[in-house]
């Protein structure tokens, strides 16, 4: 630990000396959090150590909002913004106001942040989560706490309440995608400081995908959606899924952000 505070221009070069690309905004953002300079010392360490930045402030931003992070939870990527944005449109083309009436659910949640940023964008509508990891399930209660949502520990549908069944508007799904023998190389900062139950989709990277899209036609409203990201190489794979669970599939991209979401419309019919 170093004796004296330590100054914007020192912590930006420790970090550019450990490869952080954006090291002056990095070194902004730790001093602004940091509480004395004895927090501050411990802050650059973690991060010059490759603790991922959202681990060592505390939070992430994602769609304007503060999400909490933990040590351990998966961190929201900027490219699962288009996720939460194709499913704002679907919701508000489904019934306006959407939450007069509307059912929402987070599945794979991990920190919440994607059904945080729903709730505050479509209002009080009924909000569900699930994951299978404690630890993030206990990080999804925090954020999802001023929203109302109700969270879930459990693989997949299996926390939710029967009672959703057959009326659920919009189910989005962040489901790991990484096929398994590429999980070696992805940064450390996810490797390393990340739950594999968050990134490792089996051997093609859509084990979790299929068994989304295979049950998600029983919790599915009439006309309902279901939102998944994935990568542009599977969403072939991806589409062929949602066809053979009975949706109607749509693949949607963002070349800006490196997006990609499958959408599935369950039948308007019962």
């Amino acid at each position: 630990m170093s004796t004296t505070p330590l100054t914007h221009s020192a912590i930006t070069a420790r970090l550019r000396a450990v490869g952080c690309v954006f090291a002056e905004d990095e070194a902004r953002m730790l001093m602004s959090a940091a509480h004395t300079p004895a927090d501050l010392d411990a802050m650059v360490e973690r991060r010059a150590a490759g603790l991922p930045l959202e681990h060592v402030l505390g939070w992430a931003e994602f769609c304007g909002l503060r999400i909490d992070v933990d040590p351990g939870v998966f961190v929201p990527r900027r490219r699962t913004e288009f996720l939460v944005r194709q499913a704002i449109g679907l919701a508000h083309r489904r019934t306006a106001p959407f939450a007069a009436s509307g059912t929402v659910v987070d599945l794979c949640c991990g920190s919440g942040a994607v059904g945080a940023a729903l709730a505050a964008a479509l209002g009080p509508a009924e909000l569900h989560a699930a994951d299978i990891d404690p630890v993030a399930v206990r990080c999804a209660r925090r954020n999802l706490a001023p929203f109302g949502g109700v969270v879930g520990t459990g693989d997949l549908f299996a926390p939710l309440p029967a009672s959703l069944r057959g009326r659920v508007d919009v189910l989005v799904a962040n489901v790991p995608y990484v096929p398994t023998d590429e999980l070696g190389l992805l940064p450390p900062e996810a490797r390393v400081h990340e739950p594999p139950t968050a990134l490792d989709g089996g051997t093609d990277g859509l084990d979790v995908l299929r068994r989304v899209a295979a049950e998600a036609p029983h919790w599915l409203a009439p006309g309902g959606h279901l939102l998944i990201e994935t990568s542009g190489r599977q969403a072939r794979a991806a589409v062929d899924a949602f066809a053979h669970s009975g949706l109607a599939p749509r693949v949607v991209a963002s070349a800006e952000l490196e997006a990609t979401v499958v959408t599935g419309t369950a039948p308007a019919h019962g």
